[in-house]
């Protein structure tokens, strides 16, 4: 999802979204949002029947 989708999904700004995803990618040491997805994935915090 972007950080607009996020946003409107959480009631949450932009701002906030973007601000948390540097947050995770910063903490996990991960380069982008697609690490971030596959991390994600890779230990159950996502999947393809999971919604925010």
């Amino acid at each position: 999802m972007t950080n607009a989708e996020i946003s409107a999904a959480l009631f949450l700004s932009e701002a906030t979204v973007k601000s948390h995803v540097g947050s995770l990618l910063r903490k996990l040491s991960l380069r982008d949002r697609v690490q971030l997805a596959v991390f994600a994935h890779e230990h159950g915090l996502a999947g393809p029947t999971r919604s925010p």
